[in-house]
Parts: structure tokens; C-alpha cells; sequence
């Protein structure tokens, strides 16, 4: 495995640290940075995720203006999570 750390000036690596499936056929995805700072949210719909074989990685790049900061009470968490899926698994593997 790679250490996961793909940061430029323009862009951070955020790790899958949320996955939820709404009742309106989509997938909520959150992505945070190393830190449980800031995040991005997802919305893919399932049957686009089907019907183009699109997959959810465990990481992704994201442009530091598109960052939003994650409240206090999730900030920890999401820091342990992006530890964990940092251990487990390489930025490009589909979880």
C-alpha cells in the first residue's frame, strides 16, 4: 500500500470516512481530509452507479475550495475512520 498522502497545493487526498443509502435511490458519500477537518460530500444515484460499472473508492483528490469544515462532534471521528481506511486499504480500491 501507498502512505496515502497525494496533497498538492491545489488538491488533498480525503478518505471515505461516511457511506449512507437514501430511500430516493442515492448514495451519500463523505469524504474527509487526513485530519477530520473538513470534508466533501457525494451524491451518486445507484442506478447511474450500476449502469456505468462506477465504484466508490477509498480516496479521492478533491480541490481545496470545494472543502467544507466538519463540525466539532464529528471531527474526531472522522479522523479515526480516515486512520483506519488509510491502513486498510489503497487510495484507488473500491470499497
Amino acid at each position: 500500500m501507498d502512505d496515502g498522502d497525494a496533497s498538492t497545493d491545489d488538491t488533498v487526498r480525503c478518505w471515505l470516512v461516511e457511506r449512507t443509502y437514501t430511500d430516493r435511490g442515492l448514495v451519500d458519500m463523505v469524504y474527509a481530509t487526513p485530519d477530520g477537518s473538513q470534508h466533501r460530500r457525494k451524491q451518486v444515484s445507484t442506478t447511474i452507479m450500476r449502469q456505468r460499472g462506477v465504484g466508490t473508492t477509498a480516496a479521492v483528490d478533491v480541490d481545496r475550495d470545494d472543502l467544507e469544515p466538519v463540525d466539532d462532534e464529528v471531527r474526531e471521528r472522522y479522523a479515526t475512520e480516515v486512520e483506519r481506511m488509510r491502513e486498510q486499504y489503497d487510495p484507488d480500491d473500491e470499497v
